[in-house]
This record gives structure tokens, C-alpha cells and sequence, in this order.
């Protein structure tokens, strides 16, 4: 019974880490239908900010979770308003330009900071677990769970229940009648971007106690990320939400069964053959056109 529950749990942080990395990359695919490969430099940018932060100025993660935010935040809008925009309905050109500027910013940060492993430590209050049913449950991973929760919320929020959502919902639909109404789609465009890096940032500094910090720690995230994007339905949140749910509890199922690399063999093998059989995913988004 122990057993079963530490999996579960196991799974459960996965899921959250996943949900929070895939938020931000549906909402850009889903609003504007770009393919941002750049998506993991955002979450490396977030962790190497938490490090940067504490290691410098002594700010706890708790207190440089915002201010990652806002900075890789302005970074993705800097980038949206100088080469994403340009490349709108033009998917490849988009593909190729956000794949370039993953690779620039991996190589500015290991020129200014180098390839070693950096650390960040969790807070204080959340160093220590709890026993719960014979099994141990960690604090910080039970904080990351409740926190990707409130992040979710506050996503679902601000797209359905905001007049930016609003906005935002009527360019998906149609682009020149919102134009018609004095909605600008560009400046839509602007802030979804924004607040895409904004969230991989946030993720990338939530994990960073729990990874090492390095260069090329996004790339694996962001390969994640797409298969959890993939499984939901582009565009999806509630759907991006129950696929990482499901792709992390196989994660850890599957790992605890058998080992790490035959886990995400078999997930990569069901994802093809969902895609072969349901390429809309399992809660496609009917409100995108």
C-alpha cells in the first residue's frame, strides 16, 4: 500500500511539473499557432534567474518566483515584437526562427555563466516530508502540486473570465471582425507570448531544486511538453491539464515497473498511436477555427 502510494504521488509531482512547462507552450500554439521551439530556453532562463537571484542578492525562490516571471516575461515579448510576429502563417519560417533562438540563448548563458551544474535550495519550511499513509510525502513536491493547481486556475481565469480573455478568444475565432471591434491582434499576440515565457520561467525556477540547473536542462522539458500539448488537444488547457495527469502517472508507473528508458519508450509508442488514430487529441479545443 505504501508502495502504491508513493507512485502515485511520484506521479503526481511529474504531472504538475509537465502541466506547468505545457501551459504555456498550448496557449501560444493554441492562440497563435506557432510551434515555439524556444519554449525549453524559457524554462532554462527561469531556473538560471531563481539560481542567479539567490546566489547574488540572497532572495529565497519563493520571492524570485515573480521576478523570473517579469523578466522572461519582457524577454519573450522582446522576441515576439522583433522576429515571432513577422512570421506569422508561416509555419516552417516560425520553426526554424524559434529553433535559432533556443540555440542563441543556450549559447549566451554558457558563455556568461559556463556548463557546471548550479543548485538552488528549496525554502527553509519546505526542507522536510511527512508520513502519510506509511508512505513519505514530500513538502516541497506537495507545494509544487498546490501551486501548478493555482497556476492552472489562474490561467482558466484570465482566459475565460477577463476581458483580455475575451479578446483573446475573439481573435482565435476571427481575426478581422475582432479587428472590426478596435481589438488589436497584435497586441493579443504580444501578451499571450509573454505570458507563455512568463509561465515556462516559473516552472523552470519550481524545479530547480529538484534538477540540476544547466544549459540544456530545457530540452528535455519541452520534448515533454509537446507530447503532453499533443495528448490534450492543442490549444487545450483543461485539456493539457489531464494529459500531463495521465502522461505522469504512466511516467511513474512505468518507470517503477520496469525502468526510466523503457517507460518513456512505451509513452512515446502510445502517443504515435494516438496520433494515428486521434490526431486532434483526446480534449481537442472546438473553439479554435
Amino acid at each position: 500500500m505504501e508502495s502504491l502510494f508513493n507512485e502515485a504521488f511520484i506521479g503526481l509531482s511529474l504531472a504538475s511539473i509537465l502541466l506547468m512547462v505545457a501551459l504555456g507552450l498550448a496557449i501560444i500554439y493554441g492562440t497563435m499557432g506557432v510551434i515555439n521551439l524556444a519554449h525549453g530556453q524559457f524554462v532554462m532562463l527561469g531556473a538560471y534567474g531563481a539560481w542567479l537571484l539567490q546566489t547574488t542578492f540572497g532572495l529565497s525562490l519563493l520571492v524570485a518566483i515573480p521576478v523570473v516571471f517579469v523578466v522572461v516575461a519582457l524577454i519573450g515579448l522582446g522576441i515576439e515584437r522583433t522576429i515571432v510576429h513577422r512570421l506569422y502563417r508561416r509555419p516552417l519560417d516560425t520553426i526554424l526562427a524559434t529553433w535559432g533562438i533556443g540555440i542563441v540563448i543556450e549559447q549566451l548563458v554558457r558563455a556568461g555563466f559556463g556548463s557546471d551544474s548550479r543548485y538552488v535550495a528549496r525554502p527553509a519550511f519546505l526542507e522536510d516530508g511527512f508520513l502519510f499513509l506509511g508512505a513519505y510525502v514530500s513538502s516541497y513536491r506537495l507545494f509544487i502540486i498546490l501551486f501548478s493547481l493555482a497556476m492552472l486556475a489562474a490561467t482558466w481565469y484570465l482566459l475565460f473570465r477577463t476581458e483580455f480573455g475575451t479578446k483573446l478568444r475573439a481573435v482565435i475565432q476571427n481575426t478581422e471582425i475582432s479587428r472590426c471591434y478596435g481589438i488589436s491582434a497584435k497586441r493579443v499576440y504580444a501578451l499571450t507570448f509573454a505570458y507563455g515565457a512568463g509561465l515556462a520561467a516559473v516552472a523552470g525556477a519550481l524545479v530547480t531544486p529538484l534538477v540540476s540547473v544547466t544549459p540544456t536542462m530545457g530540452t528535455s522539458f519541452v520534448v515533454d511538453a509537446f507530447l503532453v500539448v499533443i495528448v490534450g488537444g492543442v490549444g487545450s488547457v483543461l485539456g493539457s491539464a489531464a494529459s500531463a495527469l495521465m502522461i505522469g502517472e504512466a511516467s511513474a508507473w512505468l518507470s517503477f515497473l520496469s525502468s526510466e528508458t523503457t517507460g518513456r519508450i512505451l509513452i512515446l509508442l502510445g502517443v504515435i498511436v494516438l496520433i494515428r488514430f486521434r490526431p486532434q487529441g483526446l480534449f481537442p479545443d472546438t473553439v479554435r477555427r
